[in-house]
């Protein structure tokens, strides 16, 4: 057994009391302590959206940093406090809190084991050198795809159908009905909620679908992560009230691997640059001092030009992407639920099955 000095003891507890202090001050991780990176998702990283992205982009991050990458995927909505206190142990620099269903416990255990962390749908919580928020946008290629969606619906109905109203989700709604009515004032926008939490609810997706296609709508706008996969169930076996196909729009990531001849477009979301900038800021001691953001002028965000999307549409699209970028056209996230609804034709919260 090896034994410690009194001395050595008292040498050692002043050492933690004055990490414990500098942490205090600065409000987070030193910048010297850049050596590793997790991120919790509260899905597997296997739906080519939000759990996805974001972790394969962490890892990729991991590596060009040299960092050491610590995932831990498939955890669930509930509390975490648990898997967080174990990846801090683990010697984590900064953690990604990758839900927003995250973003009370993460500051939490951030504070309690000295750890950066980051978070979102919080961009109230930001601190420097400890908490940072990363609620991005992708309302410049949601407008885009809208304009995509007027230019494709032979029904003149498109359809939006959401997992949740996270902010996220509700400014690319927005956005999305707002491109639909700058191609086409007369197309209608049909709105759907599948629950205020409903993410990975795929059985939920596909019969939220099957009635905003019966409604009328013959493209469809999916945010839902895992509850995205229903969608797609949902407009590969129903029919438009036309009699025709009905298209999908996806966010975040892209599932041209597995369409079926459905998949229209994908705002698709590159959080490389994010996770990039919070290792950055973390070694230049700015973490927590700003949000971060995704846009069209350096293809952190971008629209997926499928096979199936026409040239004449695809060509209105680029000139909205050219005005947006040059600055001609601005498009302002809306953030709050209540504004969102107020863009739609029609607004349904579906009742739990």
């Amino acid at each position: 057994m090896i034994k410690i000095s009194r001395r050595n003891a008292a040498r050692s507890a002043l050492a933690a009391a004055m990490m414990t202090s500098m942490f205090a001050l600065t409000g987070g991780a030193l910048a010297a302590d850049v050596k590793s990176i997790a991120i919790l998702t509260p899905e597997e990283p296997t739906d080519y959206g939000w759990n996805q992205q974001g972790n394969d982009a962490a890892k990729a991050v991991a590596a060009k940093y040299g960092l050491e990458f610590i995932p831990a995927t498939g955890l669930g909505y509930g509390d975490v406090h648990p898997q967080l206190r174990e990846v801090a142990d683990d010697g984590a620099s900064l953690i990604i809190a990758h839900a927003s269903g995250y973003n009370t416990a993460a500051p939490e255990v951030g504070a309690e084991k000295g750890v950066a962390v980051a978070i979102v749908d919080r961009p109230d919580a930001n601190k420097p050198g400890a908490i940072a928020d990363y609620t991005l946008s992708g309302h410049e290629g949601a407008y885009l795809a809208g304009i995509l969606a007027a230019k494709t619906s032979e029904t003149k109905t498109v359809g939006i159908v959401v997992s949740g109203e996270p902010p996220s989700w509700n400014s690319q709604s927005a956005a999305f009905a707002q491109g639909v009515k700058a191609a086409d004032g007369g197309v209608k926008i049909l709105y759907a909620v599948i629950g205020p939490a409903a993410y990975s609810d795929a059985a939920g997706g596909r019969r939220v679908t099957e009635q905003v296609i019966g409604a009328g709508a013959d493209v469809i706008f999916g945010q839902g992560d895992g509850a995205t996969f229903g969608m797609l169930q949902a407009v590969e076996t129903t029919k438009s009230t036309k009699g025709g196909k009905v298209w999908f729009i996806d966010v975040i990531g892209d599932k041209t691997a597995i369409d079926k001849g459905h998949l229209l477009s994908s705002v698709i979301w590159n959080l490389e640059p994010v996770y990039s900038a919070m290792v950055e800021d973390l070694k230049a001691d700015k973490f927590g001092t700003h949000g971060y953001s995704i846009q069209l002028k350096d293809d952190s965000v971008k629209l997926l030009k499928s096979p199936h999307v026409g040239d004449a549409a695809w060509a209105e699209v680029e000139k909205a992407k050219a005005e947006i970028i040059g600055g001609s056209l601005k498009i302002e996230p809306v953030w709050d639920a209540k504004d969102v609804r107020a863009l739609m034709s029609s607004v349904t919260d579906a009742p739990a099955q």
